[in-house]
């Protein structure tokens, strides 16, 4: 199985100049845990999640003075949609981080998480019937 079977294609994208708060609101409303972060002012892209938000809340930040920016991890490992889910877990299992980010072209079209790895090798649990 391709990690584009996997993948989220629907991407939050924030800017580095984004509150922390911002970010957690906006991924939060999207029920998802990680954020693309671009900056036009420099190239590359960037990650931001909710581990971030955490360890900056956690250690007294605070999230409405805390941009996005200085939370950025900036050398985020990749993949491609033609990754196999086994390469894309192992980079994870690796780097011990959860998201990748999936980039074609030079640009992100998706970002899978380890639940989605799970959700692709683990079948759904079935309702028993009584």
């Amino acid at each position: 199985m391709l990690v584009r079977d996997a993948m989220s294609t629907v991407i939050l994208t924030l800017g580095p100049a984004h509150t922390l708060r911002q970010a957690a609101c906006l991924m939060s409303g999207r029920r998802i845990g990680a954020a693309v972060v671009l900056d036009p002012d420099h190239s590359g892209i960037g990650i931001l999640t909710e581990r971030d938000i955490l360890n900056s809340i956690g250690a007294g930040h605070d999230p409405d003075r805390e941009s996005v920016a200085a939370h950025t991890t900036n050398n985020v490992v990749f993949c491609t949609p033609d990754a196999t889910l086994q390469e894309a877990a192992e980079a994870m299992a690796h780097g011990g981080f959860r998201h990748l980010i999936v980039l074609e072209h030079g640009g992100p079209v998706g970002i899978v998480s380890v639940r989605d790895v799970i959700r692709c090798w683990v079948p759904a649990r079935r309702a028993v019937s009584a």
